[in-house]
């Protein structure tokens, strides 16, 4: 699972960094284009960690799971926006691709871990 984190984590990063680059060729450049790369960074980070310190692996990737539910609560409202980028009317559509990518990246990345919390338990009993 710490692989995992840090793949998510990885992908998170790229769209912040992809989001940002596009931002600054626009007239009102903004950092909040790099949201998602925080979250990726805290991924790899945890992911890292929980490879390094198999005593605390348990512990770190369900701060992982936090974090990944914390960034798709912050961009649930993107699968509502969606919408308005497809119909032309998104006042910033490449944000509100960020967000969805990011929703979709974080929520996977949670269902993922559940199962594979599932699964360990299992096998321990």
């Amino acid at each position: 699972m710490p692989s995992t984190a840090i793949i998510f984590g990885a992908l998170l990063i790229l769209i912040g960094l992809l989001g940002y680059g596009y931002v600054m060729t626009t007239p009102n450049p903004s950092p909040t284009a790099l949201i998602p790369a925080i979250f990726g960074i805290v991924l790899v980070l945890l992911g890292v960690f929980a490879r390094a310190r198999e005593n605390l692996r348990k512990h770190l990737m369900h701060a992982a799971v936090i974090v990944a539910l914390l960034g798709f609560l912050g961009t649930v409202s993107s699968f509502v926006k969606i919408f308005s980028v497809f119909a032309g009317t998104a006042e910033r559509p490449v944000a509100v691709i960020a967000q969805f990518t990011t929703a979709i990246i974080c929520i996977v990345f949670i269902v993922l871990s559940v199962k594979s919390f599932i699964a360990a338990r299992k096998a321990r009993a």
